[in-house]
């Protein structure tokens, strides 16, 4: 049997969230091009290549394993990969920094800088190098120096093509994107490099869903983006706090400001405030570079989404704290949900993390339940090891407990049995919804003292008058 010929050779350098899957998508959609995925991380490699894949995301399974050996592989050298591929993407951590200027809010670049200076050590040919780790504005130009500084006979071009994709809707972000953004610089080769790129997407996505740009503003395109998904959440956030005081309804009112047209309806879900591995990150990121370009008014806006979005969090432990009179010390707390949204088992930045460190400085007991991050879950509450209990089965996690706190909004959470819920439960049963989930009504008529976020309290302790149905 002939060996089939591939017409590209393309690599990722970087298996995480955001590059293995694009990775896979462009091998799906290209069966002609190869592509290869590597990463410094080989345990992160093996799981790849392995039936257990190291990142839960719907669709993605039935992609990798369509794909993997075929046109798509998982590798761990790097150095060779490099050689033999012309296409690179750069997918790698970019992290907050901890230490030094900018700490806690610049972006670390350390691995961005060491893959540009493995790319030059190790290329013996010409190379297009993407951008796809999201990257304050002027990196590519950090980049484009170290590349510049080797041989002679090597070229290389810098593109950004940042993601947008979200997690839980990845596969189908990546099938039928809103856009594509790819930037460059406007010279014949950046021009070139474009088209490239260009036509790796066209396999697929219509062009007029491919927008070109200089590099810097695609590189702050990305920012901007999350910037503003994360000030709709800290918004409607910040009024949920409102509605409770004075008796309106969230929910009621989310509807009818996301019926003007002007606004829509998409990210008005009030809740316990939002996780994930950009948002935060990317705000002050954003927040940092305001700063450095003199903009103090324009960072202290965007800081402050930051600080709505830990408000949030305080102020739902203090409803829990306040409702269970005052003391958690020995009461045993169920966390429904640990990922910082639906449909992945991603943690990172998720506020149950924040929610159950503090549970616990009450003295609390808490059992956390989650159908895909109970793994993540373990190791971000480390520090706390023996003093957390983590069953998958949410009705087996809610047996003894004194109270139910709705952390992800997973499917599963508004079709349990909540009946069975509260007859296995210690009495009085509090339920704190932290994403307005649960039929609240149904639950409170059931025995539950219930605590929606942006909603009045069902609560069995006020006076008949004051109980609103």
């Amino acid at each position: 049997m002939m060996k089939r010929q591939l017409k590209k050779n393309i690599l990722c350098i970087g298996a995480g969230y955001v590059g293995a899957p694009t990775m896979a998508m462009i091998a799906e959609k290209c069966p002609d091009y190869k592509v290869t995925v590597v990463d410094i991380n080989p345990v992160k490699i093996d799981a790849w290549n392995s039936d257990r894949l190291p990142i839960y995301e719907p669709g993605l399974e039935e992609i990798i394993r369509r794909n993997r050996g075929r046109n798509l592989f998982f590798s761990k050298d790097i150095e060779d990969a490099i050689r033999r591929n012309d296409i690179i993407f750069v997918s790698v951590n970019t992290p907050t920094k901890t230490f030094g200027t900018g700490a806690g809010m610049a972006a670390d670049l350390q691995f961005v800088e060491k893959t540009a200076r493995q790319i030059l050590k190790c290329a013996e040919s010409s190379k297009i190098v993407i951008e796809k780790s999201t990257l304050p504005v002027k990196t590519a130009q950090a980049m484009e120096r170290i590349l510049a500084s080797g041989k002679d006979n090597v070229t290389f071009e810098v593109l950004s093509n940042p993601e947008f994709m979200a997690e839980g809707t990845a596969i189908s972000d990546l099938e039928n994107p809103d856009r594509v953004l790819i930037g460059s610089r406007e010279t014949p080769g950046g021009l070139a490099a474009r088209r490239e790129l260009v036509r790796i997407y066209n396999r697929w996505v219509p062009p007029e869903r491919i927008i070109t740009s200089n590099l810097w503003s695609s590189e702050l395109s990305k920012l901007v983006a999350n910037a503003f998904l994360a000030q709709r959440v800290s918004s409607i956030n910040s009024i949920s706090a409102l509605c409770e005081k004075t008796d309106a309804d969230i929910s009621e009112v989310a509807k009818a400001v996301g019926m003007d047209s002007r606004i829509g309806a998409k990210f008005l879900k009030a809740g316990v405030g939002f996780g994930g591995s950009c948002f935060k990150k990317d705000i002050l990121n954003l927040v940092y570079l305001c700063r450095y370009y003199g903009l103090p008014e324009v960072a202290d806006y965007w800081e402050n989404v930051v600080r709505i979005n830990t408000y949030q969090q305080d102020r739902f432990l203090a409803t829990i704290l306040s409702a269970m009179f005052n003391t958690l010390a020995g009461k045993r707390i169920c966390l429904l949900g640990f990922a910082f949204k639906a449909d992945t088992g991603d943690t990172r930045e998720s506020p149950a993390i924040s929610i159950a460190g503090k549970l616990l400085a009450e003295q609390a007991e808490v059992v956390i339940s989650d159908p895909k991050a109970l793994g993540n879950a373990a190791v971000d509450l480390a520090d706390f090891a023996g003093r957390v209990r983590y069953v998958e089965d949410p009705y087996l996690a809610a047996k003894g407990c004194h109270a139910l706190v709705i952390m992800t909004d997973w499917d599963l959470y508004r079709r349990l049995d909540y009946r069975k819920l509260y007859r296995s439960m210690v009495r009085p049963a509090f339920l704190f919804d932290g994403r307005n989930v649960a039929d609240h009504a149904k639950c409170f008529a059931l025995g539950f003292n219930v605590y929606p976020i942006g909603k009045p309290a069902l609560s069995h302790f006020q006076p008949p008058s004051a109980v609103r149905g």
